[in-house]
């Protein structure tokens, strides 16, 4: 799941149709999910790695027009195991029906679990984003390997999207599956509490020094020079970060007054999801003792900066 475009973004927006499988590389086909939208791009992509003995990550939502697709694609092979990279709906309900008709099991990220506990009265407007019902038969923690036919599948975490969003390396094709963590067409949404701001930037810079040179997104086409792509994300939140800041610091104390500055003639539809993301980002600049508020940081809080808000953010 992406924030919603809103701005332009020099990238490679491939639209990758749903439900054309697609031999992507080598070891890798695609095939697309048909639940396109302003959050998924034209779908979920799910993919097939390895030929005779298979890995499936992300098989995507409930829908029988994909799972059908998936068995197709599958033919003949042994699926040896079901990768999930996070819990949320579009991306792992499909691995029970999967796990049904194959007897793979499923692997790969921890069920959900939040960022941090709710404040007095808050609820989580992520909620229904989140596939309550997974359960994976192996957890994959930092750096665990899944063998395949003639291909491995590392385990890296990257928090942040969620708490418990994993990537998957794929050492014989330098490839990285990079599920929402990072994808070309779009940005992450963070939203607190099932995301934080801090760890997804963390993430980000763990991935700085890895020497993958493509990523194969959960939403649109590949990532290409990665190295390059992350540090302008880390450009992107960092430049986010600071406009947010001095919006603090000029006097509006709340987020909607916030999103309405920055996110100039955004579509109103979207005014939710751009307030999470701002949220999320005030949450860190809480963090560093930049911004203030009354009590635990809430959506309709009252913000306002510090002493420290003048120092530039890193």
């Amino acid at each position: 799941m992406s924030e919603p475009r809103v701005e332009p973004m020099d990238l490679d927006v491939h639209p990758c149709p749903a439900g054309i499988l697609e031999q992507v590389s080598p070891l890798v086909r695609r095939l697309v999910a048909p639940n396109g939208g302003p959050f998924t791009f034209t779908g979920t992509c799910s993919y097939l790695v390895g030929e005779r003995r298979l890995a499936i990550i992300d098989p995507g939502p409930e829908n029988d027009a994909h799972m059908a697709g998936l068995m197709t694609a599958i033919g003949s092979a042994e699926v040896a195991a079901i990768v999930i990279t996070h819990t949320h709906r579009d991306h792992s309900p499909a691995a029970r029906a999967l796990k049904a008709q194959t007897g793979a099991p499923i692997i790969g990220c921890a069920p959900h679990f939040v960022a941090r506990a709710l404040a007095l009265g808050e609820t989580n407007p992520m909620d229904a984003a989140n596939d309550a019902e997974y359960a994976p038969d192996r957890v994959m923690n930092e750096g665990e390997r899944f063998e395949g036919d003639g291909f491995s599948l590392t385990a890296l975490a990257t928090p942040g999207h969620t708490m418990n969003h994993m990537c998957f390396a794929l050492a014989q094709e330098s490839a990285l599956f990079s599920g929402d963590h990072v994808m070309a067409w779009s940005t992450s949404i963070v939203a607190p509490p099932d995301g934080a701001m801090g760890a997804y930037m963390a993430s980000l810079e763990k991935l700085k020094g890895r020497g993958e040179t493509v990523y194969w997104p959960g939403h649109g086409g590949p990532v290409r020079d990665p190295q390059r792509f992350v540090r302008g994300l880390l450009g992107h939140r960092r430049a986010r970060e600071s406009a947010i800041l001095r919006r603090i610091e000029m006097g509006d104390a709340q987020i909607a007054a916030i999103v309405s500055a920055i996110y100039e003639g955004l579509n109103p539809k979207l005014h939710g999801a751009a307030a999470l993301s701002v949220f999320a980002h005030i949450e860190e600049l809480v963090a560093q003792g930049k911004v203030r508020t009354n009590g635990a940081p809430r959506l309709g809080s009252d913000f306002f900066a510090t002493s420290k808000s003048s120092q530039i953010i890193d």
